[in-house]
């Protein structure tokens, strides 16, 4: 046993020690999900995601795997971004529109996912590629249902919940949950076709506000022939009730414009003289209503 006292041995031991406790012994973080492939088959998985589960109580931590034969595959365990930028969409009012949007999604089954995209490491990001254009044709199809005004209006909620509701059935094939879609921007492209569109809109809601002024002009003539109709009939049910009071209350509203002040308070500068004979109609009631 003199090899034992050997020290360049020993620490060749040590380090042997230290190499297979490494690839025996693998420390799972929180953020992440594995898959233990065993001969190229995978077999199972550890700290896998699950609904509701507590920090610090899931599968984290310390695992064993045979050196040699286990392998691991991480997948990420967190929120993961799918971003799409200037996707073309023509809306059904025939407007080509310039829409970017994003989705949110998480991996919860990563053992399909390997199974679907390789039992190599980067899965997520080959999940991103293999989802992208189906995002891109799950938009496209549902901005094409409705006019671009739809994107404005409350409705715009119900189009990301059918996008996502399309977009989770091709998901649901790699292991992975979309929990989130939303358009960032959607615009009309730059250039004419961006002029054309908004002059279009600036006739539309100039026309829309003149037949609102029309509709206005029209309602007012009316509002005001019922009240002169109105006024009418009261001034004609009063002269009949008591026309010697209807006559000596016009003759007043005459007398006070005649010779009351005006609109802004001042009386008549003088400058017109008015000249009536004792006996004119008009003084009739400066003489007892012509008593």
């Amino acid at each position: 046993m003199t090899w034992l006292r050997n020290p360049i041995t020993l620490g060749v031991v040590a380090l042997l020690a230290v190499i297979l406790l490494a690839s025996t012994i693998a420390i799972v973080p929180e953020t992440k999900q594995v898959v233990v492939v065993r001969l190229e088959q995978p077999i199972g998985t550890v700290n896998r995601w699950k609904a509701g589960e507590t920090l610090g109580q899931t599968g984290a931590g310390l695992i064993a795997r045979i050196p040699l034969v286990d392998r691991l595959i991480w997948i990420d365990k967190r929120v993961l971004d799918l971003d799409l930028d200037n996707q073309p969409v023509l809306s059904t009012d025939q407007q080509r529109l310039e829409v970017d949007a994003f989705a949110r999604f998480r991996i919860v089954d990563p053992l399909r996912l390997v199974q679907s995209m390789g039992l190599t490491s980067g899965a997520e990001d080959r999940v991103r590629a293999q989802l992208t254009p189906l995002f891109a044709s799950a938009l496209r199809s549902e901005l094409g249902k409705v006019d671009f005004d739809a994107l404005l209006s409350p409705e715009r909620g119900q189009l990301m919940d059918n996008i996502q509701i399309a977009l989770q059935r091709y998901a649901r094939n790699y292991g992975v949950q979309i929990i989130d879609v939303r358009i960032k921007h959607a615009d009309y492209p730059e250039g004419s076709p961006l002029q054309s569109a908004l002059d279009r809109m600036k006739n539309t809601r100039e026309q829309q506000a003149q037949t609102i002024r029309s509709e206005g002009q029209r309602d007012a003539a009316i509002i005001r022939a019922q009240a002169d109709a109105q006024a009418a009939k009261i001034y004609a049910e009063a002269f009949n009730k008591d026309p010697a009071f209807y006559n000596f209350y016009r003759a007043m509203q005459s007398y006070r414009v005649t010779f009351g002040p005006d609109s802004n308070g001042k009386l008549p500068s003088g400058s017109t003289n008015l000249i009536l004979t004792p006996d004119n109609s008009y003084l009739k009631e400066f003489e007892g209503n012509g008593k």
